[in-house]
Parts: structure tokens; sequence; C-alpha cells
């Protein structure tokens, strides 16, 4: 990932470089992502080990055949999805465990839109192209595992293998990640000024005494 940092300590995502590992298949929802039952952590700690967990193994926990299985995008940081990727209920546990697993960005036909929101509450860019583009990058990934992704937030683009394909970032998302203003939490809280006002401001709020 690389950028700058704004004044409120907030990483610019201007664009985000590594391997790639593709998963194939429309309609991944959140509990494939992350099952259920890791929804009662406390913290998001450690949830990077049970991304895709019931893909990943069966009930005796042998392993299957799933890309976050193999040794060879053991380390990618660029995964590439097919339509409405992240559907299904809102629960942010599932960008989570993706970043804590590695990724830092995902590319893909389509994003399930209230995951794409907790995605850039992450810094985590939602990079759509079209089907037939997505498919040759997931070829190109799985022939070449150790070749570089670079998706450019700010042009809109997604380049590998001497190839650059026009993609498209949501205008808000882009702007949000360009201008380094994703984290809308570290932004209160480095403005406690503001809020403080602002509460002074709201009829309905009572100062204590």
């Amino acid at each position: 990932m690389s950028g700058q940092t704004t004044e409120t300590d907030i990483a610019t995502v201007e664009r985000v470089s590594g391997t790639g590992i593709p998963l194939r298949g429309n309609d991944i929802d959140t509990d494939q992502i992350i099952p259920a039952r890791y929804l009662k952590a406390v913290t998001f700690d450690g949830l990077g080990q049970f991304a895709f967990q019931d893909q990943r193994f069966t009930d005796d926990d042998e392993p299957k055949d799933h890309p976050f299985n193999e040794d060879r995008f053991r380390d990618a940081s660029v995964l590439v999805v097919n339509a409405n990727f992240g559907c299904g209920s809102s629960r942010e546990h599932a960008p989570q465990a993706l970043m804590r697993w590695g990724i830092d960005a995902i590319v893909g036909e389509s994003f399930a839109e209230i995951f794409a929101g907790n995605c850039l509450a992450l810094g985590i860019p939602t990079v759509t192209a079209d089907q037939d583009e997505i498919e040759a990058l997931q070829a190109f990934v799985d022939e070449n595992p150790d070749a570089e992704i670079d998706v450019d937030v700010t042009a809109e683009t997604v380049s590998y293998g001497g190839t650059e394909i026009d993609a498209t970032v949501d205008d808000a998302q882009r702007k949000a990640l360009v201008e380094g203003v994703w984290d809308t939490t570290a932004l209160l809280g480095s403005n406690p000024e503001s809020v403080a006002q602002t509460a002074r401001d709201l009829p309905y709020v009572e100062e204590a005494e």
C-alpha cells in the first residue's frame, strides 16, 4: 500500500501493489468468508486464520481444495473475485478477517454495498472491472502466483504482466481513500475540540456540571 499521511495520521491509499490470489465463484457471502461462530470473539485479533474456514476444511479438519490453503498464494495481498462478493449479512468481521489474513485490496466484478463500505472503513479498496477482464486476471494469477498486481486507486486501473485494464472505484470511496479520510473513528479522535463544540451546540446534549 502506498501513499502519504494526513495531519490526522490516517494513511492515504492511492495505490496497492502485491501478488494476487484468485477466488472464483459468484455470490460468495460473508458467512463463507467468516462463519458465524467466530462472531463471538471480543476482538478481531487472530480472526485472519479463520477466513473461509468451512470452505478450507472438512468437519474433521482435513484441508479442502481452496486457494487460501495453497502455499503459492500464502503472501498474496490482492484478492481477485467474481460477482456480488461479500453479500449476505452486514458483519464487519468479514473484511476484518480478510485484512488480518493479509489482503490489502480486492478486485472483482461487483461487491455487496455494505461489504464494500466495511472494507472502506479499513482502508481496503474494492475495485471493479468487467467479467472478461476479471476472469483473465484470475487465470494470469493462477499461472503467475509470484507476479505483481498494481491497483491504482487514483487512476482507476489494474496493471499486471504488461497488461493494464480500466477499473472503477466508487467516487466516494476513491475520494476517502486518496484524501485519507476513510477512518472516521480516527478523524473524530483527532478533532476532540470540534466534537466537543458540536456536542455543545446540540440542544439535546447537557453539559455535566
